[in-house]
């Protein structure tokens, strides 16, 4: 993997980005405290190093609530019977290819997998459940844990600004 050096400037941008990535440049430049065309370039960069895998809305599930439906989020560990690399790997491809599965962990120790998982209601998610691990002929364990309430959801990296590697 190629050594990537940031400074506290493209720091900055980052932890900017995370915040609102729907800031205008002009706006990043100068919260960053560079100037317009550097914020712009210092940007393009790091997208280009993957840094910046995607700019996306969050969306507020609660207010969505009354139009959709609150729907049922759960967080599922799975062990499976064998966990060589090839049946990890394909396991994995299995489950992240649905579109219900929002995260895909593997862990250790414990459980292979932990997966965050979002349906309609829960019919929905027995539907699923029986198409991504009853089927499964690999997995040997499920347990599923349904969420009552979302006390924090943060995709923000912590980025350690003024400590440059």
């Amino acid at each position: 993997m190629e050594q990537i050096s940031l400074d506290e400037a493209d720091l900055r941008l980052l932890d900017l980005l995370q915040s609102n990535a729907a800031r205008s440049n002009q706006e990043l430049a100068e919260l960053a405290h560079i100037s317009p065309p550097t914020s712009l370039r210092r940007i393009k960069r790091l997208r280009s190093l993957g840094l910046i895998e995607r700019e996306v809305a969050l969306l507020q599930p609660d207010r969505l609530a009354p139009i959709l439906g609150h729907g049922l989020t759960a967080l599922v560990e799975i062990t499976l019977e064998r966990q060589g690399a090839e049946w990890l790997d394909a396991f994995e491809a299995h489950v992240v290819a649905h579109a219900c599965v929002q995260q895909c962990y593997r862990v250790s120790p414990g459980p292979d997998f932990v997966l965050v998982v979002h349906t309609t209601d829960m019919p929905n998610y027995l539907a699923l459940a029986q198409s991504l691990f009853t089927s499964e002929a690999n997995v040997r364990n499920v347990k599923s844990f349904f969420s009552v309430k979302r006390a924090k959801f943060d995709p923000r990296l912590p980025l350690r600004i003024g400590v440059v590697r």
